[in-house]
């Protein structure tokens, strides 16, 4: 499976640090008369190597480097409008995409054709403790998640994605690609009474998988390009439900090299910063901290090659609102504010 990376003519800062201690490990000076000082040497080179390359990926704090200009929403425009454009779409559950789609009016977002749009979709004033000078925020909250007029009496989700891939092309990860976004977390007493998931914050990612076709005589491999989708979850534990004794929301990460789910930590009702950074050797990092401020490496949360991709390119980042499709029940509501993306290079 690819990585998706690109080999560099020059030397990156991290390699010349290698380069550095090899001179200093892999070089006998004349005042060396000791083997067993030798065997030291070379046995700290050994180990230091895979420790300095480990590093090259390990970090790469969301926001870092250059915001494109191109993509994003601050929500400042105080003509901020969506467009329904009809009933939502729902090609998930019965290959319906009812076209036209809607779409916001400075077209930084659209529906999707796979699971829909959230039933409400307004620009409101920024609750308190946002981003410094920001008066504009997007309320996110959801009605019909699932099939127009037929509810399922089972949880289902809408989908806002951010117009990334359409303007600019997919982005490669040899250009380190990450996105961030605030995220208002209302007091517990405002969510949908139930346990589970209440909303989601993810990014589109492609890679390379091989299949294997078999047919009635021969077998054959095929190569083809693969979608998935890691991100953060918000999952709502209700003292409603008898297996909780108090309300409280937790930040799940999907996920682990199975897809898995990966709790994080808990979500205290105001303002949160996420976001998730893609290395030119395919991980997704995840990371999350309280307030608006920017992400700092002590914010990282976990990292891994999410159902066992190493990702190629980075298409977009979007949100989920997600309730029991009963007809009668609104989804917990849940603010953004300036969802960014950034590239290295």
């Amino acid at each position: 499976m690819s990585a998706g990376t690109q080999a560099g003519c020059c030397e990156s800062p991290v390699e010349a640090e290698i380069s550095d201690r090899m001179d200093s490990y892999g070089k006998v000076s004349a005042d060396m008369k000791s083997p067993h000082l030798l065997i030291i040497r070379a046995t700290c080179f050994v180990v230091a190597i895979p420790i300095f390359f480990l590093d090259a990926n390990a970090q790469l704090v969301p926001g870092t480097g250059t915001k494109i200009a191109q993509v994003g929403d601050n929500f400042e425009a105080e003509d901020w409008k969506w467009i329904p454009n009809g009933e939502k779409a729902s090609r998930e559950q019965d290959e319906q995409v009812r076209s036209p789609t809607g779409y916001s009016t400075n077209r930084h977002w659209f529906e999707s054709p796979k699971r829909g749009m959230p039933d409400y979709i307004s620009r409101v004033s920024t609750p308190e403790g946002g981003i410094p000078g920001s008066k504009g925020a997007l309320k996110l909250q959801t009605l019909n998640s699932g099939v127009p007029g037929r509810p399922s009496g089972a949880m289902e989700q809408d989908d806002l994605i951010m117009s990334c891939a359409s303007k600019i092309g997919a982005i490669s990860v040899s250009r380190n690609p990450s996105c961030t976004t605030r995220l208002w977390v209302p007091a517990y007493d405002q969510f949908e009474r139930r346990s589970g998931t209440h909303f989601g914050y993810r990014i589109d990612l492609k890679t390379t998988v091989t299949e294997k076709k078999k047919t009635f005589l021969i077998s054959r491999t095929e190569r083809k390009q693969e979608d998935y989708w890691p991100g953060f979850f918000v999952e709502f534990h209700s003292k409603h439900d008898p297996r909780f004794k108090e309300d409280e929301a937790v930040l799940l990460v999907r996920g682990n090299n199975l897809g898995h789910e990966i709790k994080g930590p808990k979500l205290t009702p105001g303002w949160w910063t996420l976001g998730m950074s893609v290395t030119s050797d395919g991980r997704v990092h995840f990371y999350a901290s309280p307030g608006v401020d920017n992400l700092t490496a002590a914010d990282h949360v976990y990292s891994s090659f999410p159902y066992g991709y190493e990702a190629e390119y980075f298409a977009t980042h979007f949100f989920n609102s997600c309730n029991l499709y009963d007809g009668r029940t609104w989804s917990t509501p849940f603010i953004i504010d300036d969802p960014a993306i950034y590239t290295m290079r």
